[in-house]
């Protein structure tokens, strides 16, 4: 479950709010149905709707980037995106956008090798800057170098690498969000726990003491 509370339909008073319900929900109440046309839980809807000018934010956020008016090729930024939700470890990010590639035919081989780009041979100069840009961004913060600059200058107008970088951060932002909220697929146990030691035991053990070689 979600780590904060859904808003039931029966609770909502914001029309936007509403709208979206119907058009992604039916007439049903998505606390107590939940679940989506395209196989999601639908909670990332029902808890956004806690704050309904946030949730109209975002809203109007998703209605951007694929906005007519955008400039960037719609390839290079569901790279991004799907780049984006990978590195941040989110499960939704990264499987949506998995699915985004697909519908604008790209194919199967080309999206697996998402997580690996830089041992693939399966992207284009441009395609590979992008990736690398979409690194930078996130795991680098922002610390971009001159030579991944260079390429996607080569490429890109200023108004598309503009474009490129708001809507990569803004992917980046919505995978902590699901991660810490736990929504959608985001929702599963932490990973990274102690395993246990033999028959369920948890000893205790100066690992460092017993894995060093004995001074003569």
């Amino acid at each position: 479950m979600p780590r904060l509370r859904q808003v039931p339909r029966n609770e909502v008073e914001s029309e936007v709010v509403l709208s979206m319900y119907d058009r992604l929900f039916g007439d049903r109440d998505p606390v107590a149905e939940p679940g989506t046309a395209t196989g999601t839980p639908g909670d990332w809807w029902t808890v956004f709707a806690l704050v309904p000018d946030i949730f109209e934010h975002a809203v109007r956020g998703f209605g951007l980037y694929r906005s007519p008016d955008r400039k960037l090729d719609p390839l290079l930024r569901e790279l991004g995106q799907t780049r984006a939700g990978w590195l941040r470890g989110s499960q939704f990010v990264f499987s949506q956008h998995c699915k985004a590639l697909r519908a604008l035919e790209v194919s199967e081989e080309r999206i697996a090798a998402v997580p690996s780009w830089g041992a693939s041979d399966l992207f284009s100069p441009l395609e590979r800057a992008v990736l690398s840009y979409t690194d930078s961004l996130v795991t680098g913060g922002g610390r971009v170098d001159d030579g991944t600059f260079e390429v996607l200058h080569q490429h890109l107008s200023d108004e598309e690498i503009l474009e490129l970088t708001y809507v990569t951060t803004l992917y980046d932002m919505h995978a902590v969000i699901c991660r810490a909220l736990r929504l959608e697929f985001d929702d599963r146990p932490e990973e990274i726990v102690e395993v246990d030691g033999p028959d369920g035991q948890r000893v205790a053990l100066d690992l460092g003491r017993a894995i060093s070689i004995p001074e003569r």
